[in-house]
């Protein structure tokens, strides 16, 4: 009874680690270039023009601390963590940094 108790809670401890795991791997910041755009909504953006052969085709902006305005209608290469959205074919991003690629989009 003893080592059931033992190994039940060897296998609680081991799930939580995998999961804050995969939770942290999510948070980890990372980039993606495009071409900005307004969204649909005044005031939104999304990254579209991605040119990957698998993946997103675009990727929609929850949230920005970069003034993201000045940008619309350029090549730029994105920085953020992305964030958890209702719908799972859609990868959402809250940007931290902005890096100026082209003035033109593809």
């Amino acid at each position: 009874m003893r080592i059931s108790k033992l190994a039940h809670a060897v296998c609680v401890v081991g799930v939580l680690v995998s999961g804050a795991a995969a939770q942290a791997a999510d948070e980890a910041p990372h980039s993606m270039t495009g071409c900005l755009r307004q969204g649909s909504a005044a005031g939104s953006y999304e990254l579209t023009d991605l040119g990957l052969a698998d993946g997103p085709k675009s990727v929609a902006i929850a949230a920005s601390t970069a003034d993201l305005s000045g940008h619309v209608g350029h090549k730029v290469e994105l920085t953020g963590t992305t964030v958890k959205s209702g719908d799972p074919a859609v990868h959402t991003m809250s940007i931290s940094g902005i890096k100026h690629i082209a003035a033109t989009c593809p």
